[in-house]
């Protein structure tokens, strides 16, 4: 069962990249109006918070060929932040809107790089594939399970790229260590631990407050049931305040590690998930869910995944912030974003490497040579160039991972999962998709 799953990813990613050959091209500034139209890459950017400045050098390096056609945010501010940065870059003024649906009526875009909240990544991105465009789609991918399976059904149905933001798959070093240990180089990997090690502090708690100045309220909930506005909840701090908009820090973080985990054990969906996890921290403080967890996944042929995720103790368990150590039958492998270190079974370092191609850790935002080279990626796949290193069929079964972690949290219990992903538990079942506002359902 394991191995036909992995064929239909496989497939499916393949016919994607034959829908490839037919996608529009697109450009990015003076030097890119000399070159064939033909390959120019008009491109917009849907929320322009923390993750901005992963885009700024691929949309902006004349080797990309891309044109910055639309900056959209809900927030006046970040849409004159954004600019005045890109202001620095461009030598032509990209469109401010506050409303992506305008952005998607453009028949000019050719693609999206979709940053918004978690609440609208699913959302937003069949809204632009059903208007023709290619999506750089942030991770999480989706909210829930039934997100994620309508994505991947609407990148089928369209024929467009879809690559999710989990950079470390264009990480030159992450590829080249994940490639060995597929070789064997620690034998047969049959455990990996995801870890994420951060010191977030206290969270203020909600309280009614009146709409922030230049802050569509209306648009920030879009999909999501409505509410008044609460102070805080705008910048960042969504991520805490219940399910609504985030997907906790397993979905924040965990989707990148355990996407890694997944990668170097080559398997797919896990048979069963369990979970303890609580709020550790700040216990009377505005953070909603957890902020420590342990989940542990079952697959075929006893392997098994651990996710450590510590939110706001920054106790180091591992020596890293974040990473992941995967154990095979001759040997162990650590690897994070910059660097890798193979050990042998008495724990001895066989080898240290340390890449020159930096990328942000834990702190905030960021970006880094991984997220260029993603980016690129998704670019040289409209192209026809490439095959995309995170195409939506594959990283939604990482994503998977998130979901199904959130859910047993949120139940109370461990489930099985049934080979098509589905959870096989009447009560976790009910959490397999979420509420919408009227007129707002996908």
């Amino acid at each position: 069962m394991e191995n036909s799953r992995r064929k239909f990813i496989k497939n499916a990613a393949v016919g994607s990249a034959g829908f490839m050959l037919a996608g529009s091209a697109l450009s990015a500034k003076s030097y890119s109006q000399i070159l064939g139209a033909n390959d120019r890459i008009h491109v917009a950017v849907l929320g322009l918070g923390r993750r901005l400045g992963g885009f700024i050098d691929p949309l902006t390096q004349s080797s990309s060929n891309v044109e910055l056609r639309y900056l959209c945010d809900v927030m006046a501010s970040q849409r004159e932040k954004a600019a005045s940065i890109f202001a620095d870059k461009l030598d032509y003024k990209p469109k401010l809107e506050n409303d992506l649906r305008k952005v998607f009526a453009d028949k000019k875009v050719d693609a999206v790089f979709n940053a918004t909240p978690d609440h609208w990544h699913a959302p937003g991105s069949i809204m632009a594939l059903e208007a023709g465009k290619h999506v750089y789609v942030e991770k999480p991918c989706s909210h829930n399970m039934n997100e994620n399976e309508l994505l991947v059904a609407a990148a089928q149905k369209y024929g467009k790229v879809v690559q999710m933001g989990n950079q470390q798959r264009s990480s030159a070093h992450s590829v080249h260590i994940i490639n060995e240990i597929h070789k064997g180089l620690i034998g047969k990997a049959y455990k990996a631990v995801a870890f994420y090690t951060n010191k977030r502090g206290r969270v203020p708690n909600q309280q009614a407050a009146p709409v922030p100045q230049g802050l569509d309220w209306e648009l920030f909930q879009g999909p999501a049931p409505r509410r008044a506005y609460t102070s805080e909840t705008w910048d960042y701090n969504w991520h805490w305040y219940g399910w609504d908009y985030g997907t906790a820090e397993a979905g924040n973080n965990g989707t990148h590690e355990m996407d890694i985990a997944r990668w170097a054990l080559r398997v797919d969906f896990p048979n069963r998930v369990d979970v303890d996890a609580a709020k550790g921290q700040y216990l009377n403080d505005g953070w909603e869910m957890y902020d420590t967890m342990e989940a542990t996944f079952k697959f075929d042929d006893n392997k098994s995944i651990k996710w450590d995720g510590r939110s706001r103790n920054g106790y180091d368990t591992y020596g890293y912030d974040r990473g992941t150590i995967i154990y095979g039958s001759e040997g162990s492998v650590f690897v994070n974003r910059n660097k890798y270190i193979v050990y042998d079974l008495a724990g001895k370092v066989v080898k240290d490497f340390a890449s020159d191609q930096q990328e942000a850790g834990v702190a905030l935002g960021g970006g880094g040579s991984a997220s260029t080279r993603h980016a690129q990626n998704f670019f040289n796949s409209i192209r026809g160039k490439e095959q995309l290193t995170a195409p939506i069929e594959d990283a939604s079964v990482s994503m998977a991972m998130v979901h199904y972690t959130n859910v047993a949290y949120r139940v109370g219990k461990g489930f099985d999962i049934d080979p098509s992903g589905k959870f096989m538990d009447q009560e976790a079942l009910k959490l397999w998709a979420r509420e919408y506002e009227k007129g707002w359902e996908i």
